[in-house]
């Protein structure tokens, strides 16, 4: 499945990763990668908890990139 993310450097430096999606989904990490890293983990945690209690998961999301 894919979600979109967003991913923003805070003041301390560090960088935080939240998926609009689902709603409280958020992590962090000392670099953008290991942040990335840390969302997807939260993503497929979030996912697992909505499977196990029967609450329907959010659409994925279908999108492209163009280039003006």
């Amino acid at each position: 499945m894919k979600f979109r993310i967003s991913i923003e450097k805070d003041e301390d430096g560090t960088f935080v990763a939240e998926c609009p999606t689902l709603p409280g989904c958020i992590s962090q990490g000392k670099t953008r990668i290991e942040a990335i890293n840390n969302i997807k983990d939260a993503v497929k945690g979030y996912i697992e908890s909505l499977k196990k209690h029967n609450e329907p998961i959010p659409p994925q999301i279908d999108e492209d990139i163009i280039e003006v």
